[in-house]
């Protein structure tokens, strides 16, 4: 630190916050909700905050506090020795994950009340350090030989932490300077390109639709990139170390982390519904458009977010994370390249208590292994990762393609008679020795079977009991699970659950209940990430349903004009208008009346409404009054009112001449415009005069 400035620190807990660049205020706040966010930092232990997030049901609190959030960095094999520095750390997010793992972690973070939030809920681990102030004021302190920088969800805000006519390439070159030269720099970031973003998500950062799309045209302080972008980024600042990761559904919650060594297949990416933070539309199904974007080869340019690790590449290529459950069955899956570049396959406990599933995930192995023994079933081998099941299980990585994937095949060729050879050969392997061996695997489904030529290896046994469960009960559960991926699977059910299984409609529900009820205990019952956005509440509106409300829109706001040559009105005889309403409620139209025309009519909208007449006008003729016949009543202040879904008004025209109209149309419930009228009639204030209703009533 600079000797000439007077250090400024405090404890929480064994946390250290350093003010020495502080200004004295926050010059950014989320307002209230940040004291509420502090009051449960300082008031409950971490273990507690799952069940306030259920209780709270609100975006900011589960965004700051759930243990989701450090699975974008949980993956990245920190060591004890390590020293980290957090750039933008924020209520803490991914802090403590950060101080479990290396020897120390270093925060620099703008807002006081946040750093508060992040030194209580992490204030008994001694190894952090919290450095409250602007990034510009704090960097030139900083050390230059950190193994870790990290910028989870900042790089976006380089403008505003930078500024200047290059605040990015700035931004990258100051924080890869403090990185020693075998270290890292990682940068997590939203793709503005991002599928979710063309189907229907807002932008992150502005909350409108498209505006990252359409190049930020609209301003604002966070500016994100495509991959492409930031290389260009990369490549003014002379980096040229580096590897892209891909994490889904994006990095705020990711539950897979995927690399350029391998990227998603077909069937992967069916959980796209994750508009936490605002309502959003859908137009169209982005599990299909992933699908074909695979096929194309163009995952990266449309991938959600991005994980950026500047210098050398992690040996981890994919991982999974399966921690959104009760911890003694929290682990994660991940593919792992070493030096020789031949990868296999581990699995890790996310917990002390999660070593023991991994043991009966070992005892499985050794069940099923005999029960299929000879066959071309081959249960994917696992053996203990150093001899210690706290490291972990080891497995074979293997090629093939799933049998999920193999099906969707046969759907998109119409092939029945393929699509049906599989599923009989599955239940064939379902059932097999079934009444000689007492073990079961829950989770012999369709993308835990890899097909590689007369093989069929079961890559994932997770789910096996030393018991005995109804092939039919597993068989529906696979069944089940592939319907749920699209609409194209969706037609399928009824094969599979009533032609192939037998299935009554009783028993189709009592079996979902069943595979409802086993996930629920797999939870522990705490919501899920699924379930977080069910209770916050923002809904997601599908294109069917606004095309609907589109339909409606146009009824609401389109005028008919019926032109009557002697014989009356006729819809043969009349003309929709779409261009006359202004702000909503104004009306003004014009309109060239036919040669011949008698009389014109103007139905102003399909709803009960009040019409101020402001103006109608055939060339030199002024209508008011009785020269209008209405199918309404006329109120003494000279308004109309409708009490149909059928407003009209008519009068007498001479052809060839122009007409316009200037109205205010005010909707009103059909309940009151029925209940008005029902007054005046009780109190006979209502008369009929040339055939149409007229009053005196006042509105």
């Amino acid at each position: 630190m600079a000797e000439h400035m007077q250090i400024k620190q405090e404890k929480i807990g064994s946390v250290t916050m350093d003010y020495t660049y502080y200004a004295g205020q926050d010059l950014y706040s989320d307002g209230e909700i940040e004291d509420k966010m502090l009051d449960i930092a300082r008031n409950n232990p971490p273990g507690d905050f799952p069940k306030i997030i259920e209780t709270e049901k609100s975006w900011p609190i589960f965004y700051h506090f759930s243990p989701l959030r450090t699975n974008i960095i949980d993956w990245i094999p920190f060591r004890k020795t390590d020293k980290v520095l957090e750039i933008g750390a924020g209520c803490g997010a991914i802090t403590g994950s950060l101080a479990k793992r290396a020897a120390h972690v270093t925060c620099v973070e703008l807002s006081k009340k946040r750093s508060l939030v992040n030194a209580y809920r992490n204030q008994d681990a001694d190894n952090i350090t919290i450095m409250v102030g602007n990034f510009k004021d704090i960097e030139p302190q900083l050390d230059k030989d950190y193994d870790y920088v990290l910028l989870i969800g900042v790089y976006e805000y380089g403008q505003a932490y930078i500024g200047g006519m290059t605040p990015y390439e700035d931004f990258m070159q100051i924080c890869n300077r403090h990185r020693r030269p075998d270290g890292r720099l990682v940068i997590a970031i939203e793709n503005k390109f991002g599928l979710k973003y063309w189907a229907g998500c807002r932008e992150d950062h502005l909350g409108t639709y498209f505006s990252g799309l359409e190049g930020y045209h609209d301003g604002g302080s966070a500016r994100t990139f495509t991959r492409h972008g930031l290389e260009q980024i990369l490549d003014k600042t002379g980096i040229s170390e580096y590897a892209f990761y891909y994490p889904y559904p994006d990095y705020k919650f990711a539950t897979t982390i995927y690399s350029d060594q391998y990227l998603p297949k077909k069937g992967e990416l069916s959980n796209n519904l994750r508009n936490f933070d605002r309502e959003r539309v859908l137009l169209f199904d982005e599990k299909q458009v992933f699908d074909e974007i695979i096929d194309e080869k163009e995952f990266p340019l449309f991938s959600n977010s991005y994980l950026l690790v500047v210098g050398g590449a992690p040996d981890v290529v994919y991982t999974k994370f399966s921690n959104d459950r009760v911890s003694r069955w929290a682990i994660r899956t991940s593919i792992v390249r070493d030096a020789s570049g031949q990868v296999h396959v581990e699995k890790l406990p996310d917990t002390g208590e999660a070593c023991r599933h991994l043991m009966n995930t070992k005892k499985a192995y050794e069940l099923l292994s005999s029960r299929y023994e000879g066959t071309k079933i081959a249960i994917n081998q696992c053996t203990v990762i150093g001899d210690q099941i706290q490291n972990g299980l080891a497995f074979a990585f293997c090629n093939g393609r799933t049998l999920e994937t193999l099906l969707d095949e046969c759907l998109m060729r119409a092939d029945v008679a393929g699509f049906k050879a599989l599923v009989e050969e599955y239940l064939y392997w379902l059932y097999y020795n079934e009444d000689t061996h007492t073990v079961s695997n829950f989770d012999f489904v369709f993308p835990n079977i890899l097909v590689d030529g007369d093989k069929w290896h079961v890559i994932d046994y997770e789910w096996t009991f030393d018991k005995h469960i109804e092939a039919k009960d597993i068989a529906f559960r696979a069944f089940y699970n592939y319907t749920l991926g699209g609409e194209t699977r969706k037609a399928c059910e009824d094969l599979l659950m009533r032609d192939i299984l037998g299935f009554t409609d009783d028993e189709i529900k009592a079996a979902i209940n069943e595979e409802n009820e086993f996930q629920l205990r797999i939870t522990g019952r705490h919501a899920s990430a699924g379930r977080m956005r069910e209770l916050i509440g923002n809904k997601a509106y599908a294109l069917e349903g606004m095309l609907k409300y589109c339909n409606h829109a146009d009824l609401k706001y389109v005028v008919q004009v019926f032109v009557d040559y002697g014989e009356g009105f006729s819809e043969e005889n009349s003309i929709r208008l779409w261009e006359c309403y202004s702000v909503g409620r104004y009306l003004k139209l014009e309109y060239d009346i036919p040669d011949g025309a008698v009389r014109i009519r103007i139905d102003p909208c399909e709803y009960p409404c009040v019409v101020d007449i402001r103006e109608i006008r055939v060339g030199g003729r002024r209508y008011a009054g009785d020269a209008i016949e209405v199918n309404g009543f006329w109120q003494e202040c000279g308004w109309v009112l409708f009490d149909s879904e059928d407003p009209n008004l008519s009068f007498e025209v001479t052809g060839g001449e122009h007409l316009t109209a200037d109205m205010d149309i005010l909707e009103i419930p059909q309940s009151f415009a029925s209940q008005i009228v029902q007054s005046a009639v009780k109190e006979n204030f209502v008369t009929r005069t040339k055939g149409f209703l007229k009053t005196k009533l006042r509105v």
